[in-house]
């Protein structure tokens, strides 16, 4: 099967990019400490769920990926990006990362404890979109947890130069609202969102930025068995 464009362009545009992007985004999660609150909520909550596998999708030079570990979690990678991957390596040896896309997750059906897609699934068209969350909710186990984070906006970024070099990136803003919409269709109702106001600074943002949490069902209970959901 053929590969979308956008996929091809995503990976080489990263792969021309990753040793400046390592340099730009270092510090960056340190000085956002609402993001570090949403997944510090994540880490907690799947480890109170089971402590299952997570995977960080999109992980670029796996700056969350290692930040999860330090929250407990039992974390690995996947991106498109071969250059990417091969800086996420070298700086987080004790991490394991593999080359793969969100559209097509090399894992087993109801495998992992959590899903984040930090700032990932952004370069994803719209009607792209449901695959990958039906992706998610393909390998997430009942009862397991999703976090992403996006940009919010309706008009798409598009950016030809980066760090001095040739890209072809599409930077898709969304509406929260929009997105829990496609997350429920995909069987993955939202639990719990942030939506903040953009920051000023060393790492200034041009629009507002959001995260949402969302949750696969466990599954319901079969004629017969006994509802265990505690008291009322």
């Amino acid at each position: 099967m053929t590969e979308p464009d956008f996929l091809q362009d995503t990976r080489a545009s990263y792969d021309a990019m990753a040793d400046d992007y390592v340099a730009f985004t270092h510090g960056e999660l340190a000085a956002k400490p609402m993001e570090r609150a949403m997944l510090a909520g994540f880490a907690e909550m799947v480890r109170a769920a089971g402590d299952g596998p997570v995977v960080d999708v999109g992980c670029g030079t796996g700056r969350v990926t290692e930040h999860l570990a330090g929250l407990g979690l039992s974390v690995s990678g996947i991106d498109l990006s071969p250059g990417m991957l091969a800086v996420a390596r070298r700086q987080h040896p004790e991490l394991r990362f593999d080359e793969g896309s969100m559209l097509d997750l090399d894992l087993p059906d109801n495998s992992l404890g959590g899903i984040v897609a930090w700032y990932s699934t952004i370069h994803v068209p719209l009607e792209l979109l449901p695959k990958a969350f039906a992706e998610f909710h393909r390998v997430l186990a009942p009862g397991a947890l999703l976090l992403t984070a996006f940009q919010v906006g309706d008009e798409p970024l598009r950016l030809e130069e980066a760090f001095g070099r040739q890209v072809s990136l599409d930077f898709h803003r969304r509406q929260p609202d929009r997105m829990a919409a496609l997350l429920e269709a995909a069987g993955l109702p939202v639990y719990a969102r942030l939506v903040r106001e953009r920051d000023e600074g060393k790492f200034a943002e041009r629009t507002p930025q959001a995260c949402l949490m969302a949750r696969k069902p466990v599954e319901p209970v079969g004629p017969g068995e006994p509802v265990t959901d505690g008291p009322a």
